[in-house]
């Protein structure tokens, strides 16, 4: 147990409850270092300003010398397997083409032609490709970005085909995903990560996953307060009740690695903290949700003489493998079963475990700073035979639809997400109508909150960044 007891130093207190390490200490099949480590620190008791939220300059200093100077998440390889396969990746008024130029080669070039400025490829394209060409007057370039052709060369005299390549921002695959950055001076993205953070990444060989189902929306809240929603189990039980009988919330584990990684572990198959003694472990069981249950069979199991936690493990376990055709037999009973989130700054959440089994992108629409665009991206494990499906297209959805009408989502999961972002719409309102100018944060449940805007606060402290100018 870890109690609290007298005075404490701040950021020390903890919710008075079975630990996330004590419940995941009791499993069958054991939990790698990764998930039995601890890293957090405290970092401050202070208000968060509410302007980083309301204020159109404070989004013009991000894009200025946030957005330009960290690594994002762009693709995924498997949407570019083949040479000339590419992706367009927009960011604010940023434009990228990704594309592959050889196996090992993966490029990305501002979309932009560079006679009178057209984009070589409209917003959201994808394809394949033996040249980038202009539609506005047939200036081309290769796909290694040389220069093809100018129209009318003879009128170009002061033009150098050799001097004429298209611009590059730097490249970095891990983990299966293509990552970019725009300053040339920017640390590695091994460096941005950090050795602890990095170790934990590469030890989920997400590289050997693929996109199962990619939905996409877009509403009006600001892109950090969107991306915050998902950085503390704080708010489960008012927003969630429907989960909170299977998932230990206010006993969530909180971390932070340097200044760019954060996470949380939230143990599932166990109840809240704040319903003990209520719910049976045959309740627990018959109530959970996880994120991919179309693998699951309708008829759910008995707990018989053991726990809820340990017969849910040995059903994923069994079930997740069999849809998948993955061996899952080494796998731990914490890996089929939590929650792990780690937010990669500024916008990538990455959910290693087998039952959730997703990527989170969070971009701030490029007209209207109030609003975000966020994307779900549910990961499946490459079937053990070699085979890898196509990556699943981009469903979009309006401003009025519900997640659950996505086609592929879960509806006990689409639900959880209607319910995050009908509290954004009311929590974006409430800023910007509010007399407090703060936002007052936990020590520990929120303490990723904390972490993710003292690196924005770093950033927006940089000078601008123009790229190319």
């Amino acid at each position: 147990m870890n109690m609290e007891s007298g005075p404490m130093a701040a950021g020390d207190a903890r919710c008075p409850a079975i630990s996330t390490q004590d419940i995941i200490a009791r499993d069958r099949v054991a939990a790698p270092g990764w998930v039995r480590s601890e890293s957090y620190a405290f970092l401050g008791s202070e208000d968060i300003s509410t302007d980083r939220y309301i204020d159109p300059d404070f989004a013009r200093r991000e894009m200025d010398s946030l957005w330009t100077r960290s690594w994002q998440f762009a693709c995924r390889e498997e949407h570019i397997p083949e040479v000339g396969d590419y992706q367009v990746y927009e960011i604010g008024r940023h434009s990228f083409i990704i594309t592959r130029v050889a196996a090992d080669d993966i490029r990305a070039y501002y979309n932009a032609c560079l006679h009178r400025g057209t984009k070589l490829r409209a917003s959201g394209s994808a394809g394949c490709a033996s040249e980038f060409k202009c539609s506005f007057h047939g200036w081309s370039w290769h796909i290694d970005g040389s220069s093809k052709s100018i129209t009318c060369p003879w009128d170009f005299p002061h033009v150098d085909p050799a001097n004429n390549s298209l611009p590059q921002v730097r490249v970095q695959t891990l983990g299966g995903f293509v990552w970019i950055n725009m300053d040339p001076d920017a640390p590695s993205l091994e460096e941005y990560l950090g050795a602890e953070a990095l170790a934990h990444i590469e030890a989920w060989k997400l590289e050997d996953r693929y996109i199962h189902l990619h939905v996409q929306k877009s509403f009006p809240a600001n892109w950090k307060l969107t991306i915050e929603a998902f950085m503390e189990a704080y708010h489960v039980i008012e927003t969630h009740p429907q989960v909170a009988p299977s998932n230990a919330d206010a006993n969530s584990q909180y971390d932070v690695y340097g200044d760019h990684v954060n996470r949380f572990i939230s143990c599932l198959g166990v109840a809240s903290p704040h319903l003990e003694g209520r719910f049976s472990e045959q309740d627990i069981l018959d109530q959970f949700t996880v994120g991919d249950a179309s693998v699951l069979s309708e008829d759910r199991p008995q707990v018989g003489d053991g726990t809820a936690r340990q017969a849910m493990a040995d059903l994923f376990r069994t079930m997740f493998g069999a849809a998948t055709g993955s061996d899952l037999g080494a796998t731990s009973d914490s890996e089929m079963l939590d929650c792990f989130s780690y937010a990669l700054f500024p916008n990538t959440y990455l959910f290693p475990g087998v039952s959730l089994p997703m990527v989170y992108r969070f971009r701030p629409d490029p007209k209207d700073h109030r609003r975000c665009i966020y994307e779900v991206f549910f990961l499946r494990p490459v079937p053990s035979d070699g085979s890898r499906p196509e990556p699943a297209e981009p469903i979009l959805l309006t401003d009025e639809q519900s997640f659950c009408e996505a086609p592929g989502m879960d509806a006990g999961f689409g639900r959880i997400l209607d319910q995050d972002t009908d509290n954004l719409f009311l929590q974006q309102e409430g800023i910007e109508a509010s007399a407090k100018r703060g936002l007052t944060l936990g020590n520990y449940q929120e303490i990723r909150i904390r972490h993710f805007e003292q690196a924005v606060d770093r950033y927006v402290a940089m000078p601008p960044l123009r790229p190319g100018r």
